[in-house]
């Protein structure tokens, strides 16, 4: 498993990604989905030789902000590290960045990856997240 930075897959790869992580909202919207990842921060893509079998996606000021947008691990590679490695790849690099952010599903399983990476729940600082 390789991990590149910077690479804009193919809309067919990442439309394949999307729709076996079942997130309709974006696929349903290809166009706007690979805008949406083309105006990104930063792109992390995983590849098992020539096939996209992940990607994770940050939006931010690259100074004090950092928002992880999407990351999303193929179902059949999924509970084996990969997904751990790119996140932790991702908080190291932005490890100087004030706040670090995400806004996930409210499921065990998803709590439980999240806080074995070192993350906590917005209420643990005392403070609020709101949307619209």
């Amino acid at each position: 498993m390789e991990i590149k930075v910077g690479i804009l897959p193919e809309k067919d790869q990442v439309l394949a990604l999307y729709e076996d992580a079942g997130w309709t909202a974006y696929t349903d919207e290809p166009d706007i989905l690979m805008k949406a990842i083309e105006n990104s921060l930063k792109v992390w893509t995983l590849w098992d030789g020539e096939k996209l079998i992940g990607l994770a996606r940050t939006i931010g000021d690259g100074a004090t902000i950092c928002y992880l947008q999407d990351i999303l691990i193929l179902k059949a590679y999924q509970g084996q590290g990969f997904g751990s490695d790119l996140l932790k790849e991702i908080m190291k690099e932005n490890q100087n960045i004030r706040q670090f952010v995400l806004l996930t599903e409210d499921s065990e399983k998803t709590k439980g990856f999240y806080k074995k990476l070192g993350l906590s729940e917005v209420g643990e600082f005392s403070c609020l997240a709101f949307m619209w």
